[in-house]
């Protein structure tokens, strides 16, 4: 009977729920599903992590290339995040060029990088004009399940604090740079971002970590992104129904308390890394 009624009255059926504070995967309105890290999954990789929050699964390898700084940033490297949303990770992508959703994640986290100072691109600068580092951060969705941003952004921030950069020395007769593979420097990570989604049902209702479904049947989605200062990186809000600033503070205070968690997550799972080594 209620898989009839989930079927033929999904909103209902998810409201029943909802109204009763609860959610039909048993968690709470404010819980997150289960979240698991694994840093260094990709050996060819300069940097790499695996993040799944329940079963949404998201793979991200960084690749650092020498390149020549831009002209309006000379003494600057850059960042250059791609979001991959293939067929095999949810029957709801086709084959082809980037999907909007893809694009849109891409320039999403463009932005988030940018706002939060993850890392400052003067860092990437090797020789000022002339040289200077270009990371490209490909994040692959494994398996969609609803909240690609939040585990794109854990991802990519484990897989910078898990990035080891060849030293490069000029040779001065030459100008010709020299890659050292053996002797390597981890990235200096300046800010922590971690970005907690919401999925807003009637305009009232809340709920964090939204899965797939719940996002097809939500009125409004919303993410915001807090630092370890609690100093907040961003809000995007694409349309939808309005939120109370009332509401708004609610998320903001529960991005605070996930950005602690996720921290202490990927510090835990670096450690372990270490001590393994």
């Amino acid at each position: 009977m209620a898989a009839g009624f989930k079927t033929a009255e999904p909103l209902e059926y998810h409201m029943s729920f909802l109204k009763e504070n609860c959610r039909p995967d048993g968690r709470e309105l404010s819980e997150f599903r289960t979240t698991t890290l694994n840093i260094g999954s990709i050996s060819t990789a300069d940097g790499s992590a695996l993040v799944k929050f329940g079963n949404t699964t998201v793979i991200c390898g960084i690749k650092a290339e020498l390149t020549n700084p831009t002209v309006e940033g000379p003494g600057k490297g850059y960042i250059v995040p791609n979001v991959d949303l293939p067929p095999l990770c949810s029957s709801r992508f086709r084959p082809g060029p980037p999907s909007e959703q893809a694009q849109a994640a891409s320039q999403l986290i463009a932005d988030i990088i940018e706002s939060s100072e993850v890392i400052q691109t003067e860092d990437l600068c090797i020789d000022r004009g002339k040289l200077c580092w270009v990371l490209y951060c490909d994040i692959m969705c494994l398996d969609y399940d609803g909240n690609l941003l939040d585990a794109c952004i854990v991802a990519l921030l484990a897989a910078l604090k898990n990035t080891q950069l060849p030293e490069v020395v000029i040779n001065t007769e030459t100008s010709v740079p020299q890659v050292n593979s053996d002797k390597r420097r981890a990235l200096h990570i300046h800010k922590h971002p971690v970005s907690t989604s919401f999925s807003i049902f009637d305009d009232t209702i809340l709920t964090v970590d939204p899965t797939a479904e719940e996002e097809s049947l939500a009125t409004a989605q919303l993410t915001v992104v807090t630092d370890e200062e609690d100093r907040l990186c961003s809000v995007h809000k694409p349309g939808g129904t309005p939120l109370s600033g009332e509401k708004l503070q609610e998320c903001i205070s529960r991005a605070t308390l996930r950005q602690r968690e996720i921290q202490k997550l990927i510090n835990k799972v670096i450690h372990s890394v270490k001590t393994t080594q």
